[in-house]
């Protein structure tokens, strides 16, 4: 496993990957050194993830590696196909992943993406359009959606 630690305009970021994909995209809310050197595996996601803090990428195409249950990885890809600028509710996800009851295990499931950014967790509001919950804390969330907002349309579905 191969460690980076970058800054960014919403804090630093600690990316964890291998040979075979990212694993891992976290905020860290301590200080911490940057990495000087970027290891080999983790250098396209570096490089993406600037892009995107500059605005000059919106989507990811980064190898990813993660380990999660059946209905997390479902979830998951489920939050890869909000595009860009726009956002969806924990409901809305349920239903496209063909049962609105599973709402609370959607939303487990988003709380516990290993890989922020990249597999957008972000862009999920309630279903009345305010800010829930986000591992990187509230004010990140409300960045990352502002900073995507020139290209909002509203939302998904």
């Amino acid at each position: 496993m191969q460690t980076a630690i970058i800054n960014t305009p919403i804090g630093l970021l600690e990316l964890k990957g291998t040979s075979e994909g990212l694993v891992s995209v976290v905020f860290l809310n301590e200080e911490a050194v940057t990495s000087t050197t970027i290891p080999e595996v983790l250098v396209v996601a570096v490089t993406q993830l600037q892009e995107y803090f500059k605005r000059k990428r919106k989507d990811f195409t980064i190898p990813l590696s993660i380990a999660g249950t059946s209905f997390q990885q479902k979830v998951w890809n489920e939050l890869c196909t909000i595009p860009y600028g726009k956002t969806a509710s924990y409901l809305q996800i349920a239903k496209q992943i063909g049962d609105p009851k599973v709402i609370r295990a959607a939303a487990s499931a988003n709380g516990k993406n290993p890989i922020s950014i990249i597999i957008p967790c972000h862009r999920i509001i309630g279903s009345d359009g305010s800010l829930t919950g986000y591992a990187g804390g509230l004010h990140r969330k409300k960045w990352l959606l502002e900073h995507e907002s020139p290209y909002t349309q509203g939302t998904l579905f």
